[in-house]
């Protein structure tokens, strides 16, 4: 059997811009993408705060640093500049990967900047540990 797992997160992030007149994806800042274990291309989860609307699309970097977080494409309807969102990155697991799988939570201010990144350990009796 395989799972379907969070396997990163970037938490509370604040879109920066939304371009509707883009091909698809989502931009974001290199530094974030590497902290929360999420390759370029990669399909990814945006979840807003403002108004709970989930959005699935693929990764694309931003230069390091800038603090980039560009919604393009159809989503640029639905997510605002301000507003705040959760990115998620899943992937599939067999029964034998998932206990050494270490999820990572990326948190960040309000300028998108990483304040502190957490590795969640699975542990056998179902509970887990930062």
């Amino acid at each position: 059997m395989q799972r379907h797992m969070c396997k990163g997160k970037i938490h509370r992030a604040t879109v920066t811009q939304a371009e509707l007149d883009y091909v698809g994806s989502i931009t974001i800042d290199t530094l974030l993408l590497k902290a929360a274990d999420i390759k370029p291309y990669e399909i990814v989860q945006i979840t807003s705060l403002r108004n709970a609307t989930r959005w699935k699309t693929y990764a694309l970097p931003a230069p390091e640093g800038t603090g980039k977080i560009c919604l393009n494409g159809p989503p640029a309807h639905l997510f605002s500049p301000g507003d705040i969102v959760i990115i998620l990155s899943m992937g599939m697991y067999d029964e034998s990967e998932v206990d050494q799988l270490v999820p990572k939570v990326v948190f960040v201010d309000e300028k998108n900047q990483i304040t502190k990144i957490e590795e969640h350990h699975l542990i056998t009796n179902g509970e887990t540990t930062p």
